[in-house]
């Protein structure tokens, strides 16, 4: 079965009060209509591939340039008139589809499986609504059903009756449309509402009217379905989205101190036997090995972290590679490019970027270390800097196994340090030092008797 799917984006969302089209506000790093995307890309993968077609007017290069990397077919609704209208403006390119499923880039987190029943139970043949009941239907379409319990029609609130108003069975506005069927009913909508806009819901009553068989699916949770019209709403969501991701992740093994102070924003691999601590943060891809213990106030960018590692309070990393049993933090920054070796250590006020440490070497306390590969065993003192730019170009330092880095220590790149060598504290390396060498580079100690301190002039 060829499944097409129309995903209506083109709303401006006057109430998020922004400049950034509604559906590129993100939902856990990713635009909303994003997430909406890759539900629809999934759900063709067991139902039938066919292809996706995004009515996009508000923004609409701005949600181009956002989401172009996809194999989208984009549709402009140049004026907005309702959902009917929004979907006849992608009626022409669904002409092969068996059945063709309606979904909006304001309703994020909207399940795949639960695409997948629903075109299961519309098979191209019937027409299939996703409903849910609501305590409070307020605002909602009333699904109105005969003394037999079959549908005969969606009535809009706004044109509700009273009687219609006490349904608490609503739309959701998500549908599959039967393929042959589509450009008969799409483009035969009228606007004879109190909105004077052509509504998708009346579809269903010309499925009554042909005696087409009306049949609903309803979602596991109503988060599913609940869309995004201001940043209150855009907050709640977040924050059951990313319950959603945590409980996942607890379930896989790890622990979270407190999942409402965890926030994932990408694509998370986890071993077993994880600690992460309050106010992590996840972003893009991570893998996190098993053993490992992420301290508060982390955050964690397109990193892998080993086995074992402890990455200690406050400290950040992006596009770092850290080996098992490695220990980095409290308070320290891996830049991108950073590479530690099994056990290296990183400590307090340290900054790496684009460096190799190696096996068991330690980088301690308040140091830079930029540009530079530093071997096995090495250790480097408190405020050593490498000094890697002239001020146009980068230069590389090397350090060999098991050298000692005197504290405040400026080694100028190019340079090289040889096995086994050491620099003296406070010594400005501009040269290299051989194997086994010592490097003193700093001016000679005076001591001068009866020096008398500045006073303070009136």
């Amino acid at each position: 079965m060829r499944a097409d799917i129309v995903i209506l984006a083109a709303g401006q969302g006057s109430r998020m009060k922004s400049n950034l089209p509604k559906v590129l506000h993100p939902i856990a790093g990713k635009p909303m209509l994003e997430h909406v995307i890759l539900s629809a890309l999934q759900t063709q993968k067991v139902i039938g591939k066919g292809g996706i077609h995004v009515v996009i007017g508000h923004g609409a290069e701005k949600v181009k340039s956002a989401l172009g990397h996809y194999d989208l077919n984009w549709v402009e609704q140049t004026e907005q008139l309702g959902t009917g209208h929004a979907v006849q403006q992608a009626v022409p390119g669904c002409k092969d589809a068996d059945v063709v499923l309606v979904l909006y880039g304001d309703v994020p987190l909207i399940h795949a499986s639960t695409l997948q029943s629903l075109l299961a139970a519309s098979n191209g043949e019937r027409l299939g609504l996703l409903t849910i009941n609501l305590a409070n239907p307020s605002g909602y379409g009333r699904i109105v059903r005969d003394d037999f319990g079959s549908v005969q029609a969606i009535v809009e609130d706004k044109d509700a009756t009273p009687e219609q108003l006490a349904i608490n069975e609503v739309n959701t506005g998500i549908m599959a449309i039967p393929g042959n069927k589509l450009g008969d009913w799409v483009m035969g909508l009228d606007n004879k509402n109190a909105q004077q806009e052509y509504y998708l819901t009346d579809v269903v009553s010309k499925a009554v009217s042909e005696e087409t068989p009306v049949v609903h699916v309803q979602p596991q949770k109503a988060t599913e379905v609940e869309g995004v019209n201001s940043r209150v709403q855009l907050t709640e969501l977040e924050r059951a989205f990313q319950q959603q991701l945590a409980t996942a992740m607890m379930t896989s093994g790890v622990t979270i101190i407190d999942p409402s102070r965890l926030d994932i924003r990408g694509d998370i691999k986890t071993g077993r036997d994880i600690l992460l601590d309050i106010n992590v943060i996840l972003e893009g891809d991570v893998e996190i090995a098993d053993n490992v213990v992420i301290e508060a106030g982390c955050v964690i960018r397109n990193s892998k972290i080993g086995e074992g590692a402890i990455i200690k309070a406050h400290s950040i990393l992006e596009d770092a590679d850290v080996s098992a049993h490695c220990e980095v933090g409290p308070f320290a920054r891996l830049r991108p490019g950073t590479q530690l070796a099994e056990s290296a250590k990183v400590g307090n006020f340290v900054e790496i970027k684009k460096a190799t440490i190696g096996e068991g070497s330690k980088v301690n306390h308040l140091t830079y270390v930029g540009d530079a590969d530093i071997g096995a065993g090495v250790n480097v003192g408190a405020g050593t800097v490498t000094c890697n730019y002239d001020g146009v170009n980068k230069h590389k330092t090397v350090i060999e196994d098991n050298v000692f880095i005197g504290t405040n220590s400026s080694l100028v790149a190019p340079v090289t340090v040889g096995k086994g060598a050491t620099t003296a504290a406070g010594s400005v390396i501009t040269q290299n030092l051989e194997e086994g060498q010592l490097g003193v580079a700093r001016s000679r100690q005076r001591n001068i008797d009866g020096w008398q301190r500045p006073t303070k002039k009136n």
